[in-house]
């Protein structure tokens, strides 16, 4: 069939581009209309663009998609996504849950890691790879966190008492100073006449 319109083909449409509107990636051209993400059809730009051979993505897809998987591989410093890409076919299989050893004769590497240290907070076994050390003390990352709202915790931003960790607000409000004087603020006199 001849090409009577004489541009180029669209990489998604395949209908024909003419030069006012064309995008052009790796060698394609596409109308500015059909430049979306495949799976989330948001509009790309050259910064926002990935390409899996003929198929075009933003970047987020792309890593949900195709990128490794795993811990460590996030979005970003701090998130946390529950995404787990349904949307683009991926099937995740449920690893079952970790038990520690049951073996009575257990190396005596195993047995110092494995069982003198316990968590105060869950009674579990600290492992190395999750262990985070407060007021003394071995903690799992997940139970570091303080006693009274819940609040994250590192070791410069707590204070301890009697066995368990607060922040360092918590702690201020329940074990502080109390009385005429404090809790009202720097210069908070009260004049009366």
């Amino acid at each position: 069939m001849p090409n009577w319109g004489g541009g180029k083909k669209c990489g998604v449409c395949q209908k024909t581009v003419y030069f006012a509107e064309e995008v052009q990636c790796e060698g394609s051209s596409f109308h500015k209309s059909c430049f979306l993400c495949m799976v989330c059809k948001k509009n790309l730009d050259s910064t926002t663009v990935a390409v899996h051979g003929e198929e075009i993505y933003c970047k987020s897809c792309y890593g949900k998609k195709y990128g490794p998987k795993g811990y460590g591989y996030g979005q970003g410093a701090g998130t946390l996504s529950t995404d787990k890409g349904e949307s683009l076919g991926i099937r995740h299989e449920e690893a079952p849950g970790h038990r520690p050893t049951t073996n009575p004769n257990a190396s005596k590497f195993a047995q110092k890691i494995g069982g003198s240290e316990r968590c105060p907070r869950c009674s579990q076994a600290v492992y190395a790879a999750e262990k985070v050390i407060g007021a003394g003390k071995s903690w799992h990352k997940s139970c570091f966190r303080c006693a009274k709202c819940g609040k994250g915790l590192e070791s410069t931003t707590l204070a301890d008492k009697d066995g368990e960790i607060y922040c360092k607000g918590c702690y201020a409000k329940n074990f502080g100073p109390k009385g005429f004087g404090f809790g009202q603020g720097a210069g908070a006199l009260v004049h009366s006449e």
